[in-house]
């Protein structure tokens, strides 16, 4: 819709999901070769620092969100679990080293594809030439009201978790060749993820968004920045903590870690990330610098800090960096960078609005990590504070 139909949205989604897809199979790949995750990463990250450069600006930050947004509640524990099962059946893996990485991997490649399909798009003025024109005749058509539109909606809902079911179909009785042990349980189960994705998507309508807009506009209107940084902080460290994807994150890597890492001061850590990442996001809204200048600041930052921190940590801090952008942060973020960057003179919606998840993703990485190097420091033998 902000793009005026230049960005088509089926064909950002399928490029979004081509890429996860793709990837998965490569970390799977990596996990059975035993390769470290830190070359992945490192190497990875180069790329999407030089598909930067030549990005055009306004598809930098939602190539960025893209990334962060392919990781919530349904993926994420599917994602995990793989790879955990798969390190831990393959002799001479480690579940924490081995295991954990793939949805670093997930929110990796999606910001390359999606930055190319803008150079794609940006390059020729002509391209879905008429989109905008078909956005607006669709504006115009009359929606069915009531109950209609709630059959069409949950319809609309079961077409989008289909891919997933048939995945697990063909799965279990093509490639197992084994019977569902209860199909009606399973049934039921499906049809209420359908009913709850959509209960949610109307939560999303009618609450969250308005709620983020609503707020970065109320609170630009005070005399200092203050407020809205205060805010962004907040948000940022509340809604984290409340992420049903990190909690599941969190409880796998304690199993996995035998007594090295503690679940709550993960969840604590990733948060103080999430709340610090999104204060400077804001910042960078608010005084209308570039994004490649921070994200390329933040992203070289990490390759250090991935140079110096404890192997054991390395997969983990970068999955986490995933799991913070779901179900409950994204919303609200991407509702307040789309609100303070329509409600500031001179910021373009497209190009400052978003973004905000790319700072949410990176910086708990840097905390983690940070926090993993300290811990060592101070239990090596002759530490002055252990």
């Amino acid at each position: 819709m902000i793009s005026d139909g230049r960005i088509d949205a089926l064909t950002l989604r399928l490029i979004v999901a081509s890429s996860v897809g793709l990837v998965m199979a490569l970390g799977v790949f990596r996990v059975i070769l035993g390769h470290p995750l830190h070359w992945y990463m490192i190497v990875g990250y180069v790329v999407v620092v030089l598909v930067t450069f030549f990005a055009p600006e306004e598809i930098v930050g939602l190539a960025y969100d893209s990334g962060g947004v392919t990781t919530n509640i349904v993926t994420v524990p599917l994602i995990a679990a793989l790879g955990i099962g798969l390190a831990a059946s393959i002799r001479g893996r480690n579940p924490l080293i081995d295991g954990f990485g793939l949805v670093a991997l997930a929110v990796m490649v999606p910001m390359i594809s999606v930055q190319l399909y803008g150079i794609l798009v940006y390059a020729d003025p002509g391209t879905l030439a008429g989109s905008a024109e078909v956005l607006h005749a669709e504006a115009d058509v009359a929606a069915p009201a009531g109950w209609v539109t709630m059959i069409l909606d949950l319809f609309g809902m079961l077409r989008d978790v289909l891919p997933i079911i048939l995945v697990i179909l063909f799965f279990q009785y093509a490639v197992l060749r084994h019977p569902l042990a209860s199909p009606l349980k399973v049934g039921v189960g499906f049809a209420l993820v359908i009913v709850g994705l959509y209960a949610f998507v109307v939560g999303l309508k009618l609450g969250l968004f308005p709620i983020g807009q609503s707020m970065a506009a109320q609170l630009i209107g005070f005399d200092t920045w203050l407020w809205v940084y205060l805010f962004a902080f907040c948000i940022g460290f509340a809604t984290t903590m409340a992420e049903p994807a990190l909690i599941a994150v969190g409880q796998q890597a304690e199993a996995a870690a035998a007594g090295k890492i503690q679940g709550n001061v993960i969840r604590i850590l990733v948060a103080l990330g999430v709340a610090i990442g999104i204060t400077i996001g804001v910042h960078r809204i608010i005084s209308g610098d570039s994004i490649h200048h921070y994200i390329i600041g933040g992203y070289l930052l990490v390759i250090l800090l991935t140079a110096l921190a404890p192997r054991y940590i390395v997969a983990l801090a970068f999955d986490l960096g995933g799991v913070t952008t779901s179900e409950v942060t994204v919303p609200l973020v991407t509702a307040l960078g789309i609100g303070l960057a329509g409600q500031i003179e001179g910021r373009n919606v497209l190009i400052d609005g978003f973004g905000l998840i790319a700072f949410a993703s990176i910086f708990p990485i840097v905390t983690v990590m940070s926090y993993a190097i300290v811990m060592e420091r101070v239990a090596k033998p002759g530490g002055k504070t252990r």
